[in-house]
């Protein structure tokens, strides 16, 4: 799902489509955060089944694949090294959500206080901190309890955690893994398995027995391109269905005849075939089939088009290839922003002037965060 059919230039060299699509994601996926506003309309969810988010959780699983995978390469595996970088940057997610959650917790008191509105207080699945806060703060730390639009972090480390014995299992057994992660992801959805919220009920938002799949896929990516390869090769019968696939879905979402039919196709398939409702549903949560198939196809189509790589190399990108590389900070304050400007909007309405400030203004911020991120002047280290 991406790199050409030409081996790597150098182990060092970075491919730029990773980042630039991983800031554009970071992009869209703020807008969509600020519900409401006369920008969302054009981010990708508009045109087709999934959205940034299978589209960040993919590229995470590449990124993780190119970063730690050849500590756990036959020929050269370390172990205890490969263990440590993985688990040091688990912790390091885990950290950025609590101080995220906190942070986002404030900027809707923040709006409470000063704007004299306190709706905010109680979405998003903040009211549980006011209706029952001793067990909603345990239930923060543990993971069981999650902010809405601050909820994809702990789906990632959760991965994360778990991915030193994917990337040992990705060099052996590739396909092996990944059927064994498409049944967990089939099995998961018939059955409604997922981590449990606690104190409220339910589960997890983005359920990480489902997402896995997408995530493996990414690993599975990261791993074939650190090897010079591609995991599924470049052919012409590949390029016409996925692309016809993603053109048909894109229809689908603008047109209301075309998903009308959609939805009728899918649902007589499930009458007629009985099949598992997550292979004909539109859900999220358990990232059923149409939203699977559509990540999977459409980023098998543009890591195969040579047009994508070179506009991702132009200058013009840039700016995205910088968010995307400062992927962690630039998402935690994008998702703090989101929350605040939430609230903001309850009192302001749906004015253009008024999202073009919030939405121009958080992109600033973001923008500015990461090239202080990149280009800022590292101290020395003292030895």
């Amino acid at each position: 799902m991406s790199q050409t059919n030409a081996p790597l230039r150098a182990a060092s060299a970075r491919d730029p489509r990773l980042d630039v699509f991983r800031g554009l994601c970071l992009v869209m996926i703020f807008i969509n955060h600020v519900p409401g506003n006369f920008y969302e309309d054009f981010t990708s969810r508009n045109f087709g089944f999934s959205d940034a988010a299978e589209g960040f959780v993919l590229m995470s699983g590449i990124a993780a694949g190119l970063a730690y995978s050849p500590d756990f390469r036959e020929r050269s595996m370390r172990l205890w090294t490969g263990l440590a970088r993985v688990w040091r940057r688990v912790w390091t997610l885990y950290l950025v959500h609590i101080l995220t959650s906190l942070a986002a917790l404030a900027a809707a008191s923040a709006v409470a206080l000063w704007l004299h509105d306190s709706e905010i207080l109680f979405e998003n699945q903040m009211k549980w901190v006011w209706l029952d806060p001793l067990r909603t703060f345990i239930g923060l730390i543990l993971l069981t309890h999650q902010f809405g639009y601050v909820n994809i972090l702990p789906l990632y480390l959760v991965l994360l955690a778990a991915s030193p014995l994917l990337l040992f299992a990705a060099w052996r057994w590739p396909m092996r893994l990944w059927a064994s992660s498409a049944v967990l992801w089939l099995v998961s959805g018939i059955f409604y398995l997922s981590l449990p919220n606690w104190p409220s009920s339910g589960g997890w938002f983005f359920n990480p027995l489902t997402w896995q799949l997408v995530f493996v896929t990414g690993l599975l990516t990261g791993v074939a391109m650190k090897d010079g390869r591609r995991l599924v090769p470049v052919r012409r019968w590949l390029q016409i269905v996925t692309g016809a696939f993603v053109l048909y879905a894109a229809l689908s979402a603008q047109f209301p005849a075309v998903s009308k039919l959609t939805g009728h196709t899918l649902w007589l398939a499930k009458e007629t075939f009985n099949l598992p409702w997550n292979l004909t549903a539109f859900d999220k949560t358990f990232l059923t089939a149409p939203r699977l198939l559509h990540i999977l196809a459409l980023a098998y189509l543009l890591s195969s088009l040579p047009v994508v790589r070179r506009a991702c190399a132009h200058a013009c990108a840039a700016p995205f290839e910088l968010l995307g590389r400062q992927a962690l900070p630039v998402f935690a304050l994008g998702s703090v922003l989101c929350i605040g400007f939430q609230g903001v909007k309850h009192v302001t309405g749906q004015e253009l002037a008024t999202d073009s400030l919030l939405i121009g203004g958080g992109l600033a911020l973001q923008f500015a965060l990461a090239a202080a991120r990149q280009y800022w002047p590292k101290a020395p280290k003292v030895s």
